[in-house]
């Protein structure tokens, strides 16, 4: 068994794969497995995974027709056989030892999900979305929220989980969809045991300009998945601080112009009228 399985979706991203799968094959922790979906990718890509492939036994290929990232993820954990599980989109990076340090914390605090720095560069631009300087695990549920930044970035790269984590829970990807990483570290966060923070591990996230959370359809579904959260929210913890997370709950627009726009969180309402800050806030019983 290996002690951690690397997933990565591929589709169409021959330029930035190399720099990707290199950050893989040279961590410090030897004893992962690294399984690259294919995503049926249309350029140079699959022929470089093959290359990659040959070179290094750890590397395991698969394709499949273009579903989209959480039916990649999905098939890669059907393969997956590691204790935890990872994930690195296929335009991002790892330093090198950045699985041995997750792993290392995370058996040594016996934590379901160990996680590390997020930064995001892009734009000429380079911004910790998570920094962590130091190491600290927490295990209460608000904690748990605060420690991730789960209302601001849902992150789900820059952490292992513990793999029986995910099948006893039946935590998936849905699939069909953008803006799936959401929902998905939520019920991740929310089932863990506990989660430990760990210094040194840097997971380097590549903003292209064609990202589709820049895009229309990205923002459509950036609101989509806020509803979800909100709804796993009020079922699950419906105690949880409220205006923590919002999503447009009504729209109206003419002409393209939105003339009267209703936000939610768990318990309150914000109406705006013609973009103006909201007039009302609405505290629900």
């Amino acid at each position: 068994m290996p002690k951690v399985s690397v997933i990565i979706p591929v589709y169409n991203t021959e330029e930035y794969l190399p720099k990707c799968l290199k950050s893989l094959t040279k961590q410090t922790l030897k004893d992962i497995e690294i399984i690259c979906i294919n995503d049926g990718s249309t350029d140079n890509s699959l022929s470089i995974l093959e290359n990659f492939a040959r070179k290094d036994s750890r590397i395991k290929v698969t394709n499949q027709e273009h579903k989209k990232q959480g039916a990649a993820r999905n098939r890669g954990i059907e393969l997956a056989s590691g204790e935890y599980i990872g994930y690195v989109d296929s335009d991002d990076w790892v330093n090198e030892n950045f699985y041995e340090n997750l792993y290392s914390a995370a058996i040594r605090t016996n934590s379901d999900i160990a996680m590390g720095t997020n930064i995001r560069i892009g734009n000429g631009r380079t911004k910790k979305r998570i920094n962590i300087d130091k190491e600290k695990i927490v295990t209460g549920l608000e904690e748990k929220f605060e420690l991730c930044n789960l209302f601001k970035d849902q992150c789900p790269t820059n952490k292992i989980y513990r793999r029986n984590l995910l099948l006893k829970n039946n935590i998936v990807w849905p699939e069909d969809v953008y803006c799936e990483d959401k929902i998905y570290t939520l019920k991740s966060v929310y089932y863990a045991n506990s989660v430990i923070a760990v210094p040194d591990a840097y997971y380097y996230y590549f903003r292209r300009t064609n990202s589709t959370v820049k895009s229309k359809v990205g923002s459509f579904s950036k609101n989509q998945a806020r509803k979800e959260m909100l709804n796993f929210l009020r079922t699950h913890c419906p105690n949880i601080g409220d205006k923590k997370i919002w999503a447009v709950k009504k729209e109206l627009k003419v002409f393209g112009i939105t003339l009267y726009k209703i936000k939610e969180s768990l318990k309150s309402e914000k109406h705006y009228f013609l973009g103006v800050l909201p007039y009302l806030i609405k505290q629900e019983n």
